[in-house]
């Protein structure tokens, strides 16, 4: 397909982290594959994942086609770069649309993206997956990539008012090993072990984050096991109950 919004895109998100001294800090490009179709799974703390999601790619070359809700298509300025950019606008309410739409691009070897969360989480830990994620996998018999990265939620998280003119935030990408997923496969078992592969590269993730908060105000970025005063899943569970995304 015709690549005339994403590249420049691409160009100028890479100006505005230059800009802004975002340190980014990539590893596990490698583990993308360079040609073919892939499922990126990766874990979803901020209305700006998809932006370095989709850079954690860039080391392989690869263009990430997104899976995200219809409102973000509906907007006059979003709405036409997400359709120039090939993602993928997903109805919740009848989403099989969108499965196969992304089915095809994965069979076409396209690399699609997704949020197996489905919703930011207020806890800053990994939430119940949706099975979408190895579910198109195993029917384009493609790879699944698990990635995490953290440090977007200070730019702007749920619940918090956006703050895009910090700048020197640092921001890590990490992307594991791939595994394949066959028709015949577990999907609720390999559902679960993506979990548990997207919570071991989060944990590495936050352990390797260069930064901490600069006092108790400054700690609500961090997660409650780790010091910080983000909600607890349970307590974040409740907050979602009561104002979805």
């Amino acid at each position: 397909m015709a690549e005339i919004v994403y590249p420049p895109v691409v160009l100028a998100a890479k100006t505005l982290f230059r800009v802004m001294d975002y340190r980014v800090d990539v590893q596990g490009g490698e583990h993308i594959p360079k040609i073919g179709g892939a499922v990126i799974a990766c874990n979803h703390v901020s209305y700006l994942d998809f932006i370095f999601a989709g850079f954690g790619a860039q080391p392989a070359k690869r263009l990430v086609r997104f899976m995200a809700k219809q409102q973000i298509f509906h907007n006059k300025i979003a709405g036409p770069l997400m359709r120039g950019m090939h993602h993928i606008s997903v109805d919740r309410s009848a989403g099989q649309a969108s499965y196969r739409e992304a089915v095809e691009k994965l069979r076409a070897g396209e690399v699609v993206g997704v949020f197996p969360e489905a919703t930011i989480s207020q806890s800053f830990t990994v939430k119940d997956i949706k099975s979408g994620a190895v579910r198109m996998a195993a029917e384009a018999g493609v790879p699944v990539v698990p990635m995490a990265l953290w440090g977007t939620q200070r730019l702007w998280t749920k619940g918090r008012p956006k703050d895009l003119k910090q700048r020197h935030i640092p921001i890590l990408i990490r992307a594991g090993e791939p595994f394949t997923v066959g028709p015949d496969d577990d999907q609720e078992a390999l559902t679960l072990d993506l979990r548990a592969r997207m919570t071991e590269l989060f944990d590495r993730v936050q352990k390797d984050y260069p930064d901490s908060p600069s006092g108790e105000s400054d700690s609500w970025w961090l997660p409650a096991h780790l010091g910080g005063t983000a909600p607890t899943p349970e307590e974040a569970a409740e907050l979602d109950k009561r104002k979805p995304e």
